[in-house]
């Protein structure tokens, strides 16, 4: 984006080169609308997986506790396509050869501890020069994010639950291509499979396979063994069996750990932070990719409608304020019902918001806000 407005852009690259790192994701209407302006939405679903509803259901009855769908939306899509589930390893090559071809330069091999000034400190304690602004993108334990959220009175909450992941081979039937879909006992056990469409280096069709796990019991599940963790997830939802066969051990499954905080100001000194380091919370609601990709748009037309860069900066923070705050607040609000020790909670989502979701108005409301598009950020 900043690349074709005409200005120089350095990208600092803590790895010997560039890649993906991550599980599969959902783009949703808010990330798609973005790559739309960028010209880049065919190619990524070339790549991705159109979805069409996202379904739970309880383990022990089988009752259907969720159920959103994309065609209650009240402005669906033009295209029809409403959400995708992408493998990381897409986005990031159309990026990537997106940003190549418009002369974006990298440098690798530079893990960036700190700035000041415009200027970069890296983990040698190396000082660059100076540039303009400096754009903070490097994720939700940024060390520049964090220190610039101490200095404004914040601090990061390491959250209680997380995630062991795997891509694995797309399993096929009785699974739908079109759905991402969870299986829950309570709110301590949530499986989930979720179709993200194709590397760029291969046509073979993915999925990602998640398992909710608190990062303090990761030890134990490691001590208790693969073969006995199967048999607990085929007990829940025994037509995953065959997807199990696709991971041979632990070290097939990364635990992924998530923290919440939020920057009151995601600007400072030639400083712009965009994406989980100005904004991080749990995966529940799916929108870590939409907001970052959100970000990054608001930020560059803040820079291409004022002139000054101190205006520009503070015109980011105002566009982007109060759809993170409200995304922010749900997420926190909806994650310990799919996360959690107890049986209340569970109970209250499966006998009470399982009702209230089958009401007229609900529909759309859920379909809004798992969409992003609460606030409308699109306007």
């Amino acid at each position: 984006m900043l690349a074709r407005q005409g200005r120089r852009v350095v990208v600092h690259e803590r790895f010997d080169e560039p890649r993906p790192v991550g599980a599969g994701f959902m783009l949703q209407p808010t990330g798609l609308h973005v790559l739309d302006r960028l010209g880049l939405t065919d190619r990524v679903k070339a790549l991705g997986q159109p979805l069409e509803h996202i379904f739970g259901r309880e383990a022990r009855r089988g009752r259907i506790v969720l159920d959103i769908r994309y065609a209650d939306l009240s402005s669906p899509r033009p295209d029809g396509v409403n959400a995708m589930g992408v493998h990381r390893a897409a986005i990031f090559q159309v990026l990537y050869d997106a940003c190549l071809a418009e002369g974006v330069a990298f440098e690798t091999s530079r893990e960036i501890a700190s700035v000041a000034d415009g200027r970069l400190t890296d983990a040698s304690g190396a000082i660059g020069p100076a540039f303009d602004l400096v754009v903070d993108a490097s994720g939700a334990r940024s060390p520049i994010a964090l220190d610039l959220l101490a200095n404004q009175g914040g601090h990061r909450r390491e959250l209680e639950w997380g995630a062991v992941w795997a891509t694995v081979p797309w399993p096929g039937a009785p699974f739908d291509a079109t759905a991402l879909e969870q299986v829950y006992r309570g709110a301590s056990r949530m499986i989930g499979v979720l179709p993200v469409g194709a590397r760029p280096d291969s046509p073979e069709r993915l999925a990602t396979f998640f398992w909710s796990l608190k990062p303090a019991d990761h030890p134990y599940w490691l001590a208790v063994g693969l073969e006995a963790w199967k048999a607990e997830v085929r007990t829940l939802w025994p037509q995953v069996a065959g997807l199990l066969e696709t991971l041979p051990d632990a070290d097939a499954l990364t635990l992924a750990r998530y923290g919440h905080h939020t920057l009151p100001l995601p600007v400072a000194n030639r400083l712009a932070v965009v994406g989980d380091a100005a904004h991080s919370t749990s995966p529940q609601l799916g929108q870590g990719v939409n907001m970052g990709l959100l970000d990054a748009q608001a930020l560059a037309d803040a820079l291409a409608t004022h002139a000054e860069l101190d205006e520009a900066l503070m015109a980011y923070a105002r566009l982007r304020r109060w759809h993170v705050r409200l995304y922010q607040a749900l997420s926190m609000g909806f994650t310990p019902f799919y996360q959690a020790d107890g049986q209340a909670l569970p109970w209250v989502r499966d006998h009470v918001l399982g009702k209230l979701a089958r009401l007229p108005f609900a529909a759309r409301i859920l379909a809004a806000t798992v969409s992003g598009v609460l606030l409308d950020p699109r306007r």
